[in-house]
């Protein structure tokens, strides 16, 4: 059958994106297992090896997840001594997530592993620069803040 339907599997734009998530975790996985971490952990980690310090909110922002599952990623790893969390001094109901020694020692274990994951895509560096500039494009449109996204 060769018809077209906008309720066939290969003209939907959802289920790509969504089988493509699931492998490129799938090929993390073995990657953070050596370092002891889940891929949502990890992508925590990477925005504070950048920032340091966020509150919860505003790592919410960067990660595109609402504080109902940021905050039990948050609990393992402030058990794991990953991350720790104070209140802010002006406002009580800000929640800071500050990165430990430990996390900071985690980074130098974690530098290869983009470059290996780049390496089991098996995709040319310019495919993978374009998919990802198409999917921060994507992301783009979405306004986190949106009462939608809660």
């Amino acid at each position: 059958m060769t018809e077209k339907s906008e309720l066939f599997l290969p003209e939907q734009i959802c289920f790509p994106l969504y089988a493509s998530s699931r492998m490129i975790t799938r090929l993390y996985k073995p990657l953070l297992e050596e370092l002891e971490l889940t891929y949502p952990q990890y992508l925590v980690l990477m925005v504070l090896w950048q920032e340091e310090q966020l509150s919860v909110s505003e790592l919410g922002k960067r990660l595109y997840l609402n504080t109902n599952t940021l905050t039990p990623l948050i609990k393992k790893m402030k058990d794991k001594g990953l991350v720790k969390k104070t209140r802010s001094d002006e406002d009580e109901r800000t929640v800071f997530i500050t990165i430990t020694p430990k996390a900071k020692d985690l980074r130098k274990k974690a530098k290869t592993v983009p470059s290996e994951l780049l390496q089991s895509l098996q995709m040319s560096e310019e495919d993978i620069e374009t998919v990802r500039e198409i999917m921060w494009r994507f992301l783009s449109n979405f306004d986190f803040n949106s009462p939608d996204n809660n």
